[in-house]
């Protein structure tokens, strides 16, 4: 139950079996084209599709490498681990970041990014991080600054990693340039592949301004699939394998139905927290549906508490880090995520509680229970 890797279905770990095939083969092109276009159905997007053999990181930062150049103004609102290390990769490269900082669990008013735009001329890009895993934290109002991109002809940049295909994230309908995420969270396969979705403008843009990279270089990753449909390099075939069967799973279950599991799922899981006695990290305007934080109660020592709920109940969840080491514990809903997880991991915490000595207010479990039935 960690906020990644995610449990992977059987069905996408038997794919991997698939025996090996060269990379220059029409078996080859067959794969990517099908992965291509099955991924643009989860992005809701006609834009190219990118299907790179990295982490999410590498996503991140082919995103940046492609599209910022030295002295590039980039707004970024700023509230967690994540998107701080996108702030510090952007003015790494180069870039000049105007950081909306708000405090962790919030999201800034959109009011502060509008009058970002006003105060500075030439914004080159607006990146968001969607979904702050370190602090279980979604923004809501992607359409709106899909819009305020569009009306200020500048990039519109998502950082989707810990929540594409577990909450809403239609890229055309949102105006959204670029966006990325990676195959170990809400997709629900193995880790390594990171799919990056451009729009027409930004592909332009990218074609006449290259890197200085070979790997990372997407003008080369849109030359060998427009001529062949292959991949400048060699690419984790296994791992496509267990991508385009991840897909399957998803396009069968269908959207909106995997977007409203998950919506239950995590409504489920704060009330049953909640009830025995944790609160909610993030406001409540701002609550992740695939990342669950909530702040310990006095009295539960993180590192013992984790520790017995790995080793007594085999279930795995995560602790905060940096500022929050200590402070929240995290748990992932997303991907497979089902009634089965949420009771669980319920059963497994609430255990675990009276073990140390901390009585729960409520019965947790019997609360999730109404939520999910």
């Amino acid at each position: 139950m960690l906020p990644g890797p995610t449990n992977v279905p059987n069905r996408v770990i038997n794919a991997m079996l698939t025996p090996m095939i060269n990379h220059r083969s029409e078996d080859f092109r067959k794969l990517y084209k099908d992965i291509v276009n099955k991924t643009q159905t989860v992005f809701e997007t006609e834009n190219d599709i990118v299907v790179l053999t990295t982490s999410g990181t590498g996503a991140v930062e082919t995103s940046v490498l492609n599209l910022i150049k030295k002295g590039d103004a980039v707004i970024i609102p700023v509230n967690g681990e994540f998107s701080t290390r996108l702030a510090d990769l952007i003015d790494n490269y180069g870039g000049k970041t105007i950081r909306i900082n708000s405090p962790y669990g919030q999201n800034p008013p959109i009011e502060k990014i509008e009058e970002a735009f006003e105060k500075n001329s030439n914004i080159k890009a607006l990146y968001v991080v969607y979904n702050e895993t370190s602090t279980g934290t979604t923004l809501r109002n992607l359409s709106k600054l899909g819009d305020l991109c569009k009306a200020h002809g500048a990039f519109f940049v998502v950082d989707a990693v810990s929540i594409l295909g577990g909450d809403e994230l239609p890229v055309d309908k949102w105006n959204v340039d670029v966006c990325f995420t990676a195959t170990q969270k809400a997709l629900a396969a193995p880790p390594g592949i990171a799919p990056i979705s451009i729009s027409k403008e930004a592909k332009k843009y990218m074609i006449e301004n290259p890197p200085p990279s070979q790997y990372l270089n997407l003008k080369r990753y849109f030359k060998y699939y427009n001529e062949s449909f292959e991949t400048p390099f060699t690419p984790a075939v296994s791992l496509f394998y267990a991508y385009q069967e991840a897909l399957n799973i998803i396009i069968e279950e269908g959207m909106q139905n995997r977007i409203n599991r998950h919506k239950k799922c995590a409504n489920a899981f704060y009330s049953g927290l909640e009830a025995l006695g944790f609160t909610p990290f993030a406001n409540a305007d701002s609550r992740s549906n695939v990342v669950i934080a909530v702040n310990y109660l006095p009295g539960i020592d993180d590192k013992k508490f984790r520790e017995l709920i790995s080793t007594k109940f085999k279930v795995l969840i995560a602790g905060g880090f940096g500022e929050l080491k200590g402070k929240v514990f995290r748990v992932g809903c997303m991907g497979e995520v089902s009634s089965y997880h949420v009771m669980r991991t319920l059963s497994a915490i609430s255990s675990s509680m009276s073990i140390l000595g901390v009585q729960p207010i409520k019965d947790g479990l019997s609360v999730a229970n109404n939520i999910l039935n």
